[in-house]
């Protein structure tokens, strides 16, 4: 439909060469978009960047750390050479030290500072805040724009054990509806996206044993879930496709998109 068609749109994917962050890079690359996918992996990043190329759509892998300000805009400086300004940003980096995790021998009163501090770092800082200050403000020059900001279903109900990651992760939250309400007298619109349960590299060794059978955790995330399952990345797709949409969302604006199979709905 051409509500969902992002021709003329250049994407911007943080975390692109993760699970999550590859998938949305794809999902926006079919819808139209011309995509860069940046991260740290290069021969994640390269891959993904060809994967999409090779299905018939534009793509360039840049390389940066989402914590790191200079190397953030040498990538705005890079993509806006080769591809054009940038209209679409998706934070989609982030993930969590299994350091700053309550565990049976580490209670929350002994958790490492540096840990907790990193997951700050990673989910808000570089997850949201440096991006949105390197390339917000030639989306907000230009009048247009979407932001799309990747946060959980912890950041609305604290899960157990990854305790730091919530907070951050509900930071996440309120610096979406900050920036939502700051940018859209300016044409720019700021949203977050709330993944359910999708296994990936930063929570496998929570769902899974060493042998694949799922953990206790898996059983009691599953039976929270009303769906019974986890999500599929591609089953982010839509979500984000619409938010990017300037013809499809163009009213939305510092909401949150639910894309948990239940989860935050189930009660006892």
């Amino acid at each position: 439909m051409k509500r969902f068609n992002l021709s003329g749109e250049v994407a911007v994917v943080l975390g692109g060469t993760g699970v999550l962050g590859g998938a949305l890079a794809e999902g926006l690359a079919e819808a139209g978009a011309t995509v860069a996918v940046v991260g740290r992996n290069a021969e994640r990043g390269e891959a993904r960047a060809q994967a999409i190329r090779k299905a018939g759509g534009q793509a360039l892998f840049v390389a940066a750390d989402a914590v790191d300000r200079e190397g953030l805009q040498r990538a705005q400086e890079a993509i806006r050479n080769q591809l054009g300004a940038p209209t679409v940003l998706l934070n989609a980096a982030g993930g969590n030290d299994p350091k700053a995790t309550v565990t049976d021998t580490q209670q929350f009163e002994n958790l490492p500072l540096d840990a907790w501090r990193g997951n700050f770092d990673l989910n808000l800082v570089g997850g949201v805040l440096l991006p949105c200050q390197v390339f917000g403000p030639a989306m907000v020059a230009a009048g247009r724009g979407s932001i799309i900001n990747i946060a959980s279903v912890s950041a609305h109900l604290p899960l157990s054990r990854v305790v730091s990651y919530s907070a951050a992760k509900a930071a996440v939250l309120s610096l979406t509806q900050f920036l939502a309400r700051e940018w859209a007298p300016r044409g720019v619109r700021v949203n977050s996206l709330t993944p359910g349960f999708f296994p990936a590299e930063q929570n496998r060794r929570l769902l899974f044993n060493e042998d694949g059978s799922p953990t206790a955790r898996t059983r009691s995330i599953l039976g929270h879930t009303p769906m019974g399952r986890f999500g599929r990345p591609e089953e982010l797709i839509g979500a984000a496709v619409f938010l990017a949409s300037s013809a499809a969302s163009s009213f939305v604006t510092g909401t949150d998109l639910r894309v948990d199979g239940g989860f935050l709905s189930q009660t006892i």
